[in-house]
């Protein structure tokens, strides 16, 4: 048995998913007609008391159609400075949008409203890149896992209602913090001028992200999202698979949270452990001394078939998901004492 924990990307579907799949009605996305690829967008939509939704390959694509509608040349991004859309995209804000990033220092990646009233730049400054977009992350992947106070959220909205600024939410993972908060997607939809949310994290889908709002955004981003070659034909395989995680795969995150802190009662009993990052939904980062290397430790725990990812030379991330279950839970404490 190996125990992977590298991402909950890694998930496959499961036997009542792929029946959902198998069964769907298709047609072909791009001339508009995949009856379950236009219900799953309705659907979201919907949940998220929003105008619209777009079905997408991946959330790197979500996140960089939101930017490329949001700005314009020579636009400035606020986000912090762990955030995804600038650690993870592949330069995307510059090579897609031609836009420089204002990166800021926030709590585990939580930016607060202060941070982005003094982030924004005088638009009659010549010398200084317009301010056009504030970008936040819920929850934070750098941060550990690490979830909004939705006061805090509305907060910043108010400011960037002040300045007439959109405000984008990168919500990956935004159900894991669903779960914790009580709080609903609706609640969210009010907030965020654009969602971006992934269906293949801790949803357990094999592709695929939604990003919502105005129908006039949608209708941009779906032209931006054709250029770039987003375009499905027969989508409605995967858009099923969406559908079924979103009225069967949320409320079973709680279980991946739980046996996240469980693990993090394993480490802290490590003496090769420095530190761990607070365990707020399904990610865990130990942080190792000066001696030990992520890269090193990651290739022990390899020789136990227990699989992690490399986070900073000095951190180690897991992250439970679907296919993690007690057994494998189980098991990872016993191979544990052998590190």
């Amino acid at each position: 048995m190996t125990i992977d924990l590298r991402s909950d990307t890694i998930t496959r579907p499961t036997p009542e998913m792929q029946q959902a799949m198998w069964a769907a009605e298709v047609g072909d996305d791009v001339l508009g007609d995949d009856p379950t690829v236009n219900a799953l967008e309705e659907k979201a939509a919907r949940l998220f008391g929003m105008s619209a939704a777009l079905f997408c390959p991946s959330g790197t694509m979500t996140n960089q159609l939101a930017i490329k509608v949001h700005t314009q040349p020579g636009s400035e991004v606020i986000c912090d400075k762990l955030s995804h859309i600038y650690l993870y995209e592949g330069g995307g804000i510059m090579q897609n949008s031609f836009s420089s990033v204002r990166l800021l220092d926030g709590d585990r990646g939580r930016l607060n409203a202060r941070q982005v009233k003094d982030a924004i730049n005088n638009p009659d400054d010549v010398h200084a890149a317009v301010t056009r977009l504030v970008s936040l992350e819920n929850t934070m992947n750098k941060g550990g896992g690490s979830y909004y106070d939705l006061e805090e959220i509305r907060a910043i909205r108010r400011v960037c209602d002040a300045y007439n600024l959109p405000l984008h939410l990168d919500g990956a993972r935004l159900f894991n913090a669903l779960v914790e908060t009580g709080e609903s997607p609706a609640q969210y939809g009010l907030e965020f001028d654009s969602i971006s949310i992934c269906l293949s994290k801790g949803l357990g889908c094999p592709i695929g992200s939604l990003l919502l709002g105005k129908t006039d955004f949608i209708k941009k981003a779906r032209r931006f999202r054709k250029s770039m070659g987003g375009g499905w034909r027969q989508a409605g395989y995967l858009a099923a698979a969406g559908i079924y995680a979103l009225d069967h795969h949320v409320d079973r995150l709680k279980e991946d949270h739980a046996r996240a802190r469980t693990i993090g009662d394993m480490f802290r009993q490590k003496s090769q452990v420095e530190d761990i990052y607070p365990i707020d939904t399904n990610i865990v980062i130990i942080q190792l001394p000066e001696t030990i290397t992520a890269e090193d430790y990651v290739r022990r725990l390899e020789m136990l078939r227990i699989r992690a990812v490399p986070f900073g030379k000095h951190l180690v991330r897991f992250v439970t998901h679907l296919d993690f279950t007690d057994e494998h839970l189980e098991e990872m404490e016993k191979r544990l004492q052998k590190v």
